[in-house]
């Protein structure tokens, strides 16, 4: 199943509809439908991701494998799905590597 949110993720980045990085996402007013956080990210990152979490309205799902790994960018530790239809396509098949935030363990 991981490999299917790899997939979608990498759709979501040909199409140019996902947003990465606290400063890109900081900046939009509207239309996400999903907050990625990275597991090996810091506890303010993991405040950040909540309060971009409740602004929006979306869900919160973190990354077990490395998100930069997956959006191909070093460093990248919090992304934005900026398409409906693919984040609910995302949050269908999560599993293995990618599983919802319930709090940090």
């Amino acid at each position: 199943m991981a490999e299917k949110v790899d997939s979608y993720l990498g759709f979501c980045l040909r199409a140019r509809k996902i947003a990465l990085g606290s400063g890109t996402i900081d900046l939009l007013k509207r239309g996400v439908y999903l907050i990625i956080v990275c597991s090996t990210a810091s506890e303010n990152t993991f405040k950040v991701a909540q309060k971009y979490q409740n602004r929006f309205s979306c869900p919160l799902v973190v990354c077990y494998s490395g998100l930069e790994n997956s959006v191909n960018k070093a460093g990248c530790k919090i992304a934005a799905v900026r398409d409906e239809n693919l984040a609910k396509a995302i949050c269908d098949n999560l599993g293995g590597n990618y599983k919802l935030y319930a709090g940090r363990q």
